[in-house]
C-alpha cells in the first residue's frame, strides 16, 4: 500500500520497532535458559513461569522459546500469548512450527488472526501454507488487502516482488517539503529514509532524502530535491539480487517497480539481511536433505517420513559403490591391503570433489557463474584438481609402498587418487550446472550425486588397476 501522493494519511496497520524483531543469534542465551527452566517446571509452575517471560520477552525470543519446546507444551504456552503479539511471533518462526499452531488453534482464533494479517504476512505464510488455509486467510482480509495480496502473489518465491512492502511513503512532484516533514513525523516505518516520488501513473520518478527534506526550506517543492542517485529494483529481480543492490546503494530502502515502472513496494536493508540469512541457511540444510524449515520437535512421522526420502537415496548409491568393489572380488581375495586402502581414495576424491561443488553453489546463489566463465572456470578447477593430485598421489602412493612394503600398491593408489581427484573436480563443476538446468536444487541433491560419481569412479581406478598388475 503507497500512502497517498496528495494528502496527509491515516496508517493504522502494525509497526514494530527493531527490538521486536530480535534476531536469533541475540536471543540465543536467553531462549537456552528460558528453556532449561520451563522444562524444568511442570504444569501450573510452567504456565506462572512463561506468563512471566512474555512481559519482558520479544516476538523474536518467544518465537524461538515457543519452537524450543516440545508439541503439547508448545501449544499450551501458545494460548498464552497476547492475541495483539501473534502474529508478530508466528511470522518470526520458520514454517514448519507456525503451521502446526495454525492447525491447532480453533476456528473463531483463527479467523481473528487472519482478519488482522498483512498482505506481506500472508504471501510469505503462504509458501508453505495449505490452499484451504490461504483462502480462508483471504476471506478474513479487507478488499485492499486481498488486492496487494494478488499484486505479489504473481511473482515466483524467488523474486523481490512477492516480498516488497507495499507500506512506504510516496509524494508527486509538485508536493512542498512541508508536507513530506508531516510524513515522516507522523508516519513510523521501519528503516524509513526516503520519500519516494511517483507521477500520477504511480510510475517511480525517483527519491528524496529525510535529511534533505528537514534541511530544506518548507515551501520549496520535491522536484527540487531530487535525489540524483536514486535507484530501484525490478520486481522480477531475484532474491539475492536484491538483497546485493540495496548493500551496495548504502541505503535502508530501495524502491521495488515492475516492468512498466510502476512502484509496488519497497525493500528494506533488514528485509534485505534476513533474505540473504535464510538463503544460506536453506543451503546449509539443503545439503542433508532437510529444509530450514523444518520443525525441531516434528511429529515422529513427519520428520521420519523426509529424511527416508533421501537416505534410501543414499541408499542406492551406496549399492551401486558396492556394485563396482564386488567387480573386483579376485583382486581384492588376493591382496588383502587393497580393502585397507580403499576409504582412502573415496575420501580424497570426495573432499575435492566437495570443495568445487561448495565453490560453485556460493557462485550460483551469489548470480557469479554463467555460460561465458563456465569454461574458464571449468579448467581452472579442473587445474587446481590435477595439481593437489600430482601432490597427494606422491605422498600417499610413497606412504602406501612403504606401508605394505609393495611399490606396485603405492603406484596404483597414486594414480587412482590423482584420476578420481581429477574426475572430482570436474563433477564439483559440471554437476551443479546439470542439475540447475533441470530446476533442481544443486546443494539438495548435488552432494548425493558427487559422492556417488566419487566412489565409483575412485573404487573403479584402484580396483581396475590392481587387478591389471596383480592379476594379469
Amino acid at each position: 500500500m503507497s500512502l497517498p501522493k496528495d494528502e496527509l494519511p491515516i496508517d493504522n496497520s502494525q509497526h514494530h520497532s527493531d527490538a521486536d524483531y530480535e534476531t536469533p543469534e541475540l536471543a540465543m542465551v536467553e531462549v537456552s535458559q528460558s528453556v532449561e527452566q520451563l522444562t524444568n517446571a511442570e504444569g501450573e509452575q510452567q504456565a506462572e513461569l512463561f506468563h512471566d517471560m512474555l512481559e519482558e520477552a520479544e516476538p523474536g525470543t518467544v518465537a524461538l522459546l515457543l519452537e524450543s519446546l516440545p508439541l503439547d507444551e508448545r501449544y499450551e504456552r501458545w494460548s498464552q500469548v497476547d492475541a495483539g503479539e501473534r502474529i508478530a511471533v508466528l511470522d518470526l518462526m520458520r514454517a514448519d512450527p507456525r503451521n502446526g499452531i495454525l492447525d491447532e488453534m480453533p476456528e473463531a482464533q483463527l479467523d481473528l488472526l487472519f482478519s488482522q494479517i498483512s498482505a506481506e504476512d500472508l504471501i510469505e505464510w503462504s509458501d508453505t501454507l495449505s490452499d484451504a488455509m490461504t483462502e480462508r486467510a483471504l476471506s478474513q482480509m479487507g478488499e485492499r488487502q486481498r488486492q496487494h495480496y494478488d499484486r505479489y502473489d504473481q511473482y515466483s518465491e524467488n523474486e523481490i516482488g512477492r516480498y516488497a512492502e507495499h507500506q512506504f511513503l510516496a509524494l508527486n512532484l509538485t508536493s512542498t517539503v512541508s508536507q513530506a516533514q508531516r510524513f515522516f513525523r507522523r508516519i513510523k516505518l521501519d528503516c524509513n529514509d526516503h520519500v519516494f516520488l511517483l507521477d500520477e501513473d504511480d510510475k517511480y520518478i525517483g527519491s528524496v532524502r529525510r535529511h534533505d527534506v528537514f534541511r530544506a526550506a518548507p515551501e520549496s517543492t520535491l522536484e527540487s530535491l531530487l535525489w540524483e542517485d536514486s535507484r530501484s529494483i525490478l520486481a522480477d529481480a531475484s532474491l539475492i539480487e536484491a538483497a546485493e543492490a540495496i548493500e551496495h546503494s548504502n541505503e535502508l530502502e530501495i524502491a521495488v517497480v515492475d516492468a512498466n515502472g510502476i512502484m509496488i513496494g519497497r525493500m528494506t536493508l533488514r528485509t534485505a539481511t534476513a533474505l540473504v540469512r535464510e538463503h544460506y541457511e536453506s543451503q546449509l540444510m539443503a545439503t542433508a536433505g532437510m529444509d530450514e524449515d523444518d520443525d525441531l520437535f516434528a511429529p515422529i512421522t513427519v520428520g521420519a517420513r523426509r529424511r527416508a526420502v533421501w537416505l534410501g537415496i543414499n541408499l542406492l548409491t551406496a549399492f551401486l559403490a558396492s556394485a563396482t568393489i564386488g567387480l573386483f572380488e579376485n583382486v581384492l581375495e588376493k591382496v588383502v591391503a587393497l580393502a585397507v586402502l580403499m576409504p582412502i581414495v573415496a575420501s580424497m576424491g570426495g573432499i575435492a570433489g566437495s570443495q568445487s561443488l561448495t565453490l560453485m553453489i556460493r557462485g550460483m546463489a551469489m548470480g557469479q557463474i554463467s555460460s561465458g566463465n563456465f569454461m574458464s572456470l571449468l579448467k581452472n578447477e579442473l587445474g587446481i584438481g590435477i595439481l593437489n593430485g600430482v601432490l597427494w598421489a606422491i605422498v600417499i602412493g610413497l606412504i602406501a609402498g612403504w606401508w605394505f612394503s609393495d611399490p606396485i600398491i603405492g603406484t596404483v593408489i597414486g594414480a587412482a587418487i590423482l584420476i578420481n581427484m581429477a574426475v572430482a573436480a570436474i563433477a564439483g563443476v559440471v554437476v551443479p550446472m546439470i542439475l540447475q538446468k533441470l530446476n533442481q536444487d544443486a546443494a539438495l541433491s548435488g552432494s548425493v550425486i558427487l559422492t556417488t560419481v566419487t566412489d565409483v569412479v575412485g573404487f573403479f581406478c584402484f580396483l581396475g588397476l590392481a587387478s591389471v598388475l596383480y592379476l594379469y
